[in-house]
């Protein structure tokens, strides 16, 4: 099965509640990521031809993924699936699943910390997303939701194979509605706020667990941020039942639908924020558009 492949490219990574977890520093007997790749060991550079490079496999396992860390699901084998050694240049990195089942996806990645996905892809299939990916080895797990196997296309590309707006997918390369701003740590004022409409025709779940609310196929607003020692929390103010969307640096999803302490507002904080590109959406979780007030902070919730 191989979808249409556009030039729209990542800003971060699903995640995202996060659409994708991370499980840093875990001691791990359930799965070897220095066992041999059962589906082949693989080098790419940036830049490669045959993209997406397609990996066929057979998913799943006897190994309980949720025991490398929470986020994680599914039935993964012992050794990983497959092996990638990559060399970065300036392309982001999107490994995703092509499936008939429900797979997900385990990835320990050059940093030595681990990347988990369920439903990212679309359609029951696993993303998982790197803005700025590092060079290095990434061991690749496929899973399945409910046990057992399935074949599977395991898929490495550069380009943003997922639909554009068009076809029902929100799209980071395109302008933000509501305008963009670069902050630096310790920023003024602070909360920075944003007036905006809420909601569009997109629906949020198809982003992954946690994702909720209709959004614009649009990102309604753009932050570049320099960070130094503070957090950074992204809220929402508004009368309706608020959703909030965000595509990081890391080209993971985040999502949120009632965070916040105030009923019915969605709240986003990063407690080590990476610098870089964050895409937000705004959405609506039972009204088509809502009037909002967006805002960004070092200093918690507003």
């Amino acid at each position: 099965m191989l979808r249409t492949t556009s030039a729209a490219l990542s800003a971060l990574i699903i995640t995202a509640a996060p659409a994708l977890a991370t499980a840093q520093n875990k001691t791990l007997q359930q799965v070897d990521p220095s066992a041999r790749a059962t589906y082949g060991e693989y080098r790419l550079y940036a830049g490669f031809p045959d993209d997406p490079y397609i990996i066929y496999v057979t998913a799943g396992g006897d190994v309980n993924a949720a025991d490398v860390g929470n986020g994680c699901v599914g039935m993964v084998a012992f050794a990983p699936s497959a092996q990638l050694t990559y060399r970065a240049g300036s392309y982001p990195l999107i490994i995703r699943t092509d499936a008939d089942e429900d797979t997900t996806l385990l990835i320990n990645g050059p940093d030595g910390n681990w990347y988990c996905d369920d439903d990212s892809g679309g359609n029951q299939n696993a993303e998982l997303r790197w803005g700025s990916p590092p060079s290095g080895v990434y061991d690749i797990w496929v899973g399945t939701f409910g046990g057992g196997t399935a074949p599977a296309e395991l898929h490495i590309s550069e380009l943003d194979e997922g639909p554009g707006p068009d076809n029902g997918y929100p799209d980071t390369s395109l302008p933000a509605t509501y305008g963009s701003i670069t902050l630096r740590g310790g920023f003024t004022p602070d909360p920075h706020r944003v007036r905006l409409i809420a909601g569009g025709n997109l629906d949020a779940t198809q982003l992954g667990s946690g994702c909720v609310g209709r959004i614009a196929g649009a990102p309604d607003y753009e932050l570049t941020y320099r960070p130094t020692s503070y957090d950074l929390t992204f809220g929402v103010n508004s009368q309706a039942d608020t959703t909030l969307v965000i595509n990081g640096p890391d080209g993971r999803w985040y999502c949120d639908d009632d965070g916040a302490d105030a009923a019915l507002n969605p709240l986003i904080r990063f407690d080590n924020p990476q610098s870089g590109t964050y895409d937000i959406w705004v959405g609506t979780f039972g009204e088509d558009t809502a009037e909002a007030e967006l805002y960004i902070s070092e200093l918690g919730e507003d």
